[in-house]
């Protein structure tokens, strides 16, 4: 009988196990009025059994309880207090409308605790309205537990109110269901446990991703490609919204349009290592239009790759805007042509960022030193990273020039990326060798090479003819004018050449 009664009314037989079972204790009392209330109750089971009763739905309070509030209610008292806290609500300017369907406390004093904790976190009234289900959470079951784990996983609490502003749906979530997991996930990618409170402070949208989901397809197609395991911790730091892009969406297009282009996958892999934030760049409404505004503005096909690998940053800019600016300024202060300008970009994409009144302060000092604004111009377009040097250095190099070196001026205008080097660590000494053995070569040929080269060159029986400097081609090999003169086991090895793609990078 008494299963049959389990079956029929479980939301309320399910308490029977808080009853407690008769005593058999030395005041037989006890034990009596313990047999008497077990049997009221099975009374009312009973009752409530028989067929001669009345349906179950006369008896609307005997309902399982509230899991969340823990408080028996009848049907009445749940309209009448959701009402009231409505009303509440209202008076404060919160709109309820979403609540509908929210099983909410039984008392306004416990609504009225939740917003005055959510306002002292530091969340407005508007912060409320923009997601108002954050006053379905429990104060002591739901707020504060998941604050506790984020201030012990190191987000200090002074930022707890921009966090939940930012992510309120956190505040729903079950600690060690869905939270731990994903930090566990983030440790799993090398990623420093010091850097956790800032990743998901920068990414808090993380917390609702499943590692096992987008978070693993998407570091297992970088990996694919050659992104170094080792390097992914690295990169969600800088980068965390990565773990949350779909790879057939989002990764694969982009990584393989830039393929398409001309760039090597080894060299896109090292580019996504140190600046992963590509990935974040549209391409159908930033990176394609900016490809081709860089070829409708001068820049050679066969170049661009070199051009992103020298500065990703310039796919993902207001680039029109920016090469307008620039080409005018170019042309109006510094004597160079719509053509130039294209080299330029060429050899230097990062002239597109540069500030007007950084560029003009190398310009200056060379006019201050009787260069003509033609020669000047010449100089920018063979050598762009001039407008690049500190004039400080600049003063130095050129005066050790005319006092030391005596070179006619003419030299600097053949060759103005003498301007690039250190004067203390490459001109300097290797001029100083030169002197004592008494040879007298170009810059060039004396700047132009490594130290490994340059002492080859100084132990010959005679000086080779100048050449062009080593050149950079993406997608092939480092050409190296001259390099007959070096042993072939240099020149062969893979490794090597993509490590000197790198460094070119």
């Amino acid at each position: 009988m008494n299963l049959v009664l389990r079956r029929k009314l479980p939301s309320f037989s399910a308490y029977l196990f808080l009853i407690p079972a008769p005593i058999h204790h030395a005041d037989s009392a006890i034990g009596d009025s313990f047999a008497a209330e077990r049997r009221f109750y099975s009374t009312v089971l009973e009752k409530k059994s028989s067929p001669s009763s009345s349906d179950a739905s006369k008896f609307p309070e005997y309902q399982l309880p509230s899991v969340t509030w823990g408080v028996v209610q009848g049907r009445k008292e749940r309209l009448v207090s959701r009402v009231i806290i409505s009303d509440y609500l209202k008076s404060l300017g919160i709109v309820p409308d979403e609540l509908a369907d929210l099983e909410l406390p039984s008392t306004v004093e416990v609504m009225r605790e939740r917003v005055e904790f959510l306002t002292r976190l530091g969340l407005s009234i508007d912060d409320l309205n923009a997601y108002p289900l954050v006053l379905g959470c429990s104060v002591r079951k739901n707020i504060i537990p998941v604050l506790g784990y984020l201030e012990k996983l190191g987000i200090p609490r002074a930022r707890l109110g921009d966090f939940v502003r930012a992510y309120p749906q956190a505040l729903h979530a079950s600690i060690v269901v869905e939270l731990v997991p994903v930090v566990k996930c983030l440790r799993g990618l090398d990623v420093e446990r010091y850097d956790i409170p800032y990743v998901l402070q920068r990414y808090p949208e993380l917390l609702a991703f499943k590692p096992e989901g987008t978070m693993s397809t998407s570091v297992a197609y970088l990996v694919s490609i050659g992104v170094c395991p080792r390097d992914i911790g690295p990169m969600v730091t800088q980068f965390p919204f990565l773990l949350g892009m779909r790879v057939g969406t989002t990764i694969k297009p982009l990584v393989e349009y830039l393929i398409s282009l001309g760039i090597n996958k080894q060299i896109l892999a090292r580019m996504l290592e140190k600046r992963p934030y590509i990935l974040g760049y549209d391409l159908e409404e930033t990176i394609k239009p900016n490809v081709d505004t860089l070829l409708s503005f001068g820049v050679h096909r066969e170049l661009l790759p070199s051009v992103i690998a020298q500065f990703p940053q310039i796919i993902g800019l207001p680039l029109k805007a920016k090469l307008s600016k620039q080409q005018y300024f170019f042309n109006l202060k510094l004597r160079i042509d719509p053509d130039g300008f294209a080299r330029v970009v060429e050899k230097m994409p990062q002239i597109v960022s540069l500030q007007q009144n950084v560029i003009l302060k190398p310009v200056e000092f060379l006019r201050g030193r009787a260069f003509s604004d033609e020669a000047i111009a010449k100089m920018i377009i063979k050598c762009p990273q001039v407008l690049a040097c500190q004039v400080g250095l600049m003063k130095n190099s050129y005066y050790y020039f005319k006092s030391e070196m005596k070179r006619p001026m003419e030299e600097l205008f053949g060759f103005p990326e003498y301007f690039t080097y250190s004067l203390e660590s490459r001109i300097k000494p290797r001029y100083q060798k030169l002197a004592n053995k008494g040879i007298r070569c170009s810059l060039d040929w004396l700047l132009n090479c490594s130290d490994k080269r340059f002492e080859e060159r100084l132990q010959g029986d005679y000086i080779e003819a100048d050449v062009p400097g080593p050149s950079f081609i993406m997608g092939g090999k480092l050409e190296m004018p001259g390099s007959q003169l070096v042993s072939e086991e240099e020149d062969d090895s893979d490794v090597e050449v993509l490590y000197r793609r790198t460094i070119s990078l």
